[in-house]
C-alpha cells in the first residue's frame, strides 16, 4: 500500500475514528502485546440506504473529522454530501430520512455510513442530546454539505 493509495487514507481514517486499522486482525480481538482490544465497527462499499459508494476522486484528499451536537426535538435541515463520509453515532439515537421516506435509525455506539449526492435529513427524536462523529473524505475547497432550504420539513 503506498503513501497516497485509498486503501491507505481509508486505513488513516478507521485509526482516527478509533476504528482497527489492521487488516489482519481479528475482530474484536485483544492483541498479544498488552491487553488492546480492537473491535471493527463497520466494513462496507454501501451507504446506510444499499447505495454503492462512488469511486474515490483524484487528487490530493483531505480527511476531515467533526464532532455534531444537538439537542432533543432538533431536526436537521435537508442536504446532501458531495464527499463519502461515515461516523460514529457516541450518544443518544439519531433518525437519517431520505427525500424518499426511508428511513434508518442509528444508536448509540453503532457506526453508519451517509449517503453520498443524495438529498436526506436528520433528526434527533430522543430525550437526550445526539452526539456524533462524523470522518469526511473529501478534497480541499470542496463542501462537507450542501444545504437545500427549499425543501420544507414536516
Amino acid at each position: 500500500m503506498n503513501a497516497n493509495s485509498p486503501l491507505r487514507f481509508l486505513a488513516t481514517t478507521a485509526l482516527v475514528a478509533g476504528l482497527s486499522g489492521c487488516a489482519t486482525c481479528p475482530k474484536n480481538a485483544a492483541s498479544a502485546s498488552g491487553g488492546v482490544v480492537t473491535a471493527e465497527l463497520i466494513r462496507t462499499s454501501q451507504s446506510w440506504d444499499g447505495a454503492e459508494l462512488p469511486d474515490y476522486p483524484s487528487g490530493r484528499p483531505e480527511l476531515v473529522a467533526v464532532r455534531y451536537e444537538f439537542p432533543a426535538g432538533q431536526k436537521l435541515g435537508w442536504h446532501h454530501h458531495p464527499v463519502m463520509n461515515y461516523g460514529v453515532l457516541q450518544q443518544g439515537e439519531l433518525t437519517i430520512i431520505g427525500l424518499d421516506g426511508q428511513e434508518k435509525v442509528v444508536h448509540e455506539g453503532e457506526a453508519v455510513v451517509e449517503m453520498v449526492d443524495t438529498i436526506h435529513h436528520g433528526e434527533n427524536r430522543g430525550d437526550k442530546p445526539v452526539i456524533l462523529d462524523m470522518f469526511y473524505i473529501s478534497q480541499p475547497g470542496v463542501p462537507l454539505a450542501v444545504q437545500h432550504p427549499e425543501i420544507p420539513l414536516d
